[in-house]
Order: C-alpha cells, then sequence, then structure tokens
C-alpha cells in the first residue's frame, strides 16, 4: 500500500514537473514573441495618450479603461481566431501578411519623420467630440497595431503545436494590452500628480510637481521619436526575414555577414554592436521602403486633390 502510495506521490510530482516546465515554456515564448513586437508597442502606447487631450481629467481612466477593452476584444474576438485558422490551414500566408505590416510599420515610420522634420502637424482634436466617438476612434486605430503585434507574435511561435500557439499568444494579447494601456494611463495621470505635489507646501514637493509637469512632455516627444525608430527598425527587419524566407536570401545575407563582422572586430562590445549594426540596417531598408511607399500616397492624394479642383472647375 505504501510502494502503491508512493509511486503515485511520484506520479503526481512528474505531472506538476511536466506542467511547470510548460508553463515556463508558455512563458517563455510568450515574452520572446512580445519582444518581437517591441517597434509596435511603443508605437501604440505613443498614440494612445492623444485620445484623451482636452478630455476632463476625471473621464481619462474611464475612457482609457474602456480603449483597453475594446483592444483586448480586437485581439481574442476579432484577430486570434482569423490568424489562428489562417497559421493552421494556409499557413503559407502568414509571411506575406507580416510583410505587407512591415510595409505598413515603415510607412507609417517614415511618414512621422518626413512630418517631424517638416516641423509636425496639427493633431486632430477632440473638441466637440463624444466620449463614444473618441473610443471608437481610438478602438480602429487599435485594431491595425493590434493586428500587427499579434501577426508578428504568431510568426514567432509559428512552430508550436496548435494549442500552445493558442495559449501563447492569448498570453501575449493580455500582457501586451495591460502594458501598452498601464503605460498610457500612468503617463496621462503624471501629470495631475504633479498639478497636486506642486499644490504642496513644501518646496521639495513642489520641485518634484514642477519636474512632472513640465517634464511629461518631453517624455511624450521622447517616446514618439523611440516610436518612429522602432517602426523602421521592425518593419525594415520583417521585410528582410519576409524576403529571405520567400528566397532571396541577399539582402539578409549580406546584413548578418556585416554583424558577424561587427562582432568579431570589436571584442567585448561584440554582442551589443553586432546587435546596433543589423538594428542600423533593418531600420535603414524601413526607411527607404517607407519612403517610397510615402513618396507615391503623396503623388495619388496629390493627383486626386488636382483631378478634384479641374472637376469643380
Amino acid at each position: 500500500m505504501a510502494g502503491g502510495l508512493a509511486a503515485l506521490l511520484d506520479d503526481v510530482a512528474a505531472l506538476a514537473r511536466a506542467a511547470a516546465a510548460s508553463v515556463d515554456d508558455v512563458g517563455a515564448a510568450a515574452t520572446r514573441a512580445s519582444v518581437k513586437a517591441t517597434g509596435v508597442v511603443v508605437d501604440d502606447t505613443a498614440v494612445t495618450p492623444r485620445y484623451v487631450e482636452g478630455i476632463d481629467p476625471k473621464r481619462e481612466l474611464p475612457i482609457i479603461r474602456k480603449i483597453a477593452t475594446g483592444s483586448i476584444r480586437n485581439k481574442l474576438l476579432i484577430i486570434l481566431p482569423a490568424i489562428m485558422l489562417l497559421s493552421q490551414f494556409l499557413p503559407w500566408i502568414v509571411m506575406p501578411i507580416l510583410m505587407i505590416g512591415g510595409c505598413y510599420l515603415s510607412f507609417e515610420g517614415a511618414e512621422k519623420l518626413w512630418e517631424a522634420l517638416r516641423g509636425g502637424h496639427v493633431e486632430e482634436s477632440n473638441e466637440g467630440k463624444s466620449e463614444d466617438q473618441i473610443t471608437s476612434g481610438a478602438i480602429r486605430t487599435d485594431f491595425i497595431l493590434s493586428a500587427e503585434i499579434m501577426v508578428i507574435s504568431l510568426k514567432e511561435v509559428e512552430d508550436e503545436p496548435f494549442l500552445s500557439r493558442l495559449v501563447i499568444l492569448v498570453v501575449v494579447a493580455l500582457i501586451i494590452t495591460a502594458l501598452v494601456y498601464g503605460v498610457v494611463a500612468l503617463i496621462v495621470k503624471m501629470d495631475d500628480v504633479g498639478l497636486h505635489l506642486r499644490d504642496k507646501a513644501g518646496s521639495g514637493a513642489q520641485r518634484i510637481g514642477n519636474l512632472l509637469v513640465n517634464g511629461m512632455p518631453k517624455v511624450l516627444s521622447v517616446l514618439s521619436t523611440v516610436g518612429i525608430a522602432a517602426m523602421l527598425w521592425v518593419g525594415g527587419h520583417i521585410l528582410l526575414m519576409g524576403l529571405d524566407d520567400v528566397g532571396w536570401h541577399w539582402p539578409y545575407a549580406q546584413v548578418h555577414h556585416l554583424e558577424h563582422a561587427v562582432h568579431e572586430a570589436t571584442g567585448a562590445f561584440g554582442g551589443v554592436l553586432g546587435w546596433l549594426t543589423n538594428t542600423l540596417c533593418s531600420a535603414a531598408v524601413g526607411l527607404v521602403v517607407g519612403a517610397v511607399i510615402v513618396a507615391v500616397v503623396h503623388q495619388v492624394v496629390h493627383r486626386r486633390h488636382q483631378s478634384s479642383e479641374s472637376a469643380a472647375h
């Protein structure tokens, strides 16, 4: 009896170890997939705060909560079923979809860089809009970014079994949504915290309050700049990997050889400098592709505008 109980306990322990290993594997894969989507995550975090500009401070967090809920619905109820079905029955289509996303990221990064070089542009105001209009607009924008995040993450774990892919992508969706909208909520409320501290009697609290109030616009500006760089890097890297995947190996091979050469030539700093070399090359590819798309899009828009004016006259 004692022997049977001991064997049963051994079996339970083995199952527990297997379950723990499985959880660790899912966690590691989810983390790896999330890291690959960094560029889109940074962009999402940089874009979202503008949706609560000019809003009653008491309504900022409820609106962010609504957008986050819509983002979860986008990821879990629409995007996830679609990409899981595609990856199961049409796996060859995942890379072309991912490359389209890479082109879109490159376009967004190049366009934002062009706008920054021209002195920026005026963002669309929330004045006169209802909360429902603001929320629905933010959720529509989130859908595009969420689709890119989920497809990038899927590509990273496409060799996993169907159920593992499903669980990993659910974890990625939850983690990234919590991360993005948690950071957004923190950013949005930091100026309120600063204003509150500025009204305190102590000079130390007032200095911290002034630092927060004056610093948050700079934080958003830096975040936007990092977002542009990340979009170009991730977009270019996706395109390099996609071209290699479909059979044109030369572009990615050149970048890989350059990365390896820098790694070998720089000793202790080789790992960091090699990665930086790959990142800069990917960003350059993203910038070139994005600039071409921006030029084409602007030309099309310009011709349509001219046609509209000609028709009006």
